[in-house]
């Protein structure tokens, strides 16, 4: 009998109560720093029944981190901002691991000092920079040098340490949606001719090789990957995503991590939208271990997927924006609240920590 969304799953060494994930939501709620401020413990703590949030996406660099007040992880004092609101969900029951993001050249040099940003080489995305001075247009990035690989790296494993001390329960790498290891993995924007370009074994061993690191730190039980094996995603695509995410998917295998997240967009989804053929299917042959699907599911096509063992979890995103006791909405078969998009990146608690759980709509009726 196939499981329901409101059974627990075992991903890695995290028990989660239920299969309906919170997925990774940029919501622009730190300060101009990318220190989490004190009403991020209230948002995520209420949003504690799902089985496990991941958290929205959080800069594991200066150099990574291309998103207006957004969060980062990569000093002492960010770190220590995270420690409330890890404190917050486990207080309630709930498990959250840290999302680790390098954006790539969707970044702007005004927020990094001026620095030029970096990809896997000099290309240039579509379209416009969210900046603190309002939407500019993408630069073209700089190709990272061989030589500074290995300080990518350690960037990402002080991020990773980082987490630990701030309380996590894992990490995520963000591997999807057009960002810099995305940038590496597609053919379209990896124009190397060294031994991170070029072929798919190629274009996937920066994807390899800080995974492997996340697992030094976390151990493979507490790391876990999003992918997007779909067409164009800002502006990245590749010619063969069939050959290249079962790639990918293979060697997460390999180290056995603690669950392969999807992210396949529908027609009308934003950073992408996923070709037909889907490639989960594909990717499913090639992951044994715990396989999460998201984008624009409902709770009838996400428990279909279950039942047709397309997948194990579904991670929601857009419904946990206005709906903080979403899984108990799920399970009474209750109404959604409807989100505001005008809210979604603004710094203030409207649309954010003010939306009513079903129990506070009844009391009041």
């Amino acid at each position: 009998m196939a499981a329901s969304l409101f059974d627990p799953i075992r991903l890695g060494a995290i028990e989660a109560k239920n299969r309906i994930l919170m997925a990774p939501l940029t919501r622009g709620r730190a300060t101009r720093t990318h220190v989490p401020v004190e009403m991020m413990a209230t948002y995520y703590a209420q949003r504690a029944g799902a089985g496990l949030i991941i958290s929205e996406a959080t800069g594991m660099s200066a150099e990574g981190l291309g998103w207006p007040y957004a969060p980062g992880l990569w000093n002492a004092q960010q770190t220590e901002a995270w420690k409330p609101v890890t404190d917050a969900v486990h207080e309630k029951g709930g498990k959250i691991i840290a999302q680790l993001w390098h954006m790539g050249r969707i970044h702007h040099s005004s927020l990094n000092e001026g620095k030029q940003p970096v990809s896997a080489s000099a290309t240039t995305a579509p379209g416009q920079a969210h900046t603190y001075d309002g939407k500019q247009d993408f630069e073209e990035a700089r190709p990272l040098e061989l030589s500074e690989i290995p300080r990518l790296l350690d960037d990402y494993a002080n991020a990773a340490e980082n987490a630990k001390k701030a309380g996590f329960d894992g990490v995520q790498l963000h591997a999807a949606n057009g960002y810099l290891i995305d940038q590496f993995l597609r053919d379209n924007s990896n124009l190397r001719e060294d031994e991170y370009g070029g072929s798919i074994e190629n274009r996937t061993r920066l994807l390899r090789e800080v995974t492997d690191r996340l697992i030094d730190i976390w151990g493979a039980d507490r790391t876990a990957v999003r992918l997007s094996p779909n067409g164009a995603t800002q502006g990245v695509d590749d010619s063969n995503p069939e050959a290249l995410f079962t790639h990918a998917a293979a060697l997460l295998n390999e180290r056995k991590i603690a669950f392969l997240e999807l992210r396949e967009p529908g027609p009308d989804g934003t950073f992408g939208r996923t070709e037909v053929p889907k490639k989960s299917p594909a990717i499913r042959k090639a992951f044994n271990g715990p396989l999460v699907l998201n984008s624009d599911y409902g709770v009838e096509d996400g428990q279909a997927d279950l039942d047709a063992d397309r997948a194990d979890a579904i991670s929601y995103g857009r419904p946990f924006l206005a709906n903080p006791d979403l899984v108990e909405r799920f399970r009474q078969g209750a109404p959604l609240n409807e989100g505001e998009m005008k809210t979604w990146y603004s710094q203030g608690p409207e649309g954010y920590i003010d939306y009513p759980t079903l129990e506070e709509q009844r009391a009041e009726a």
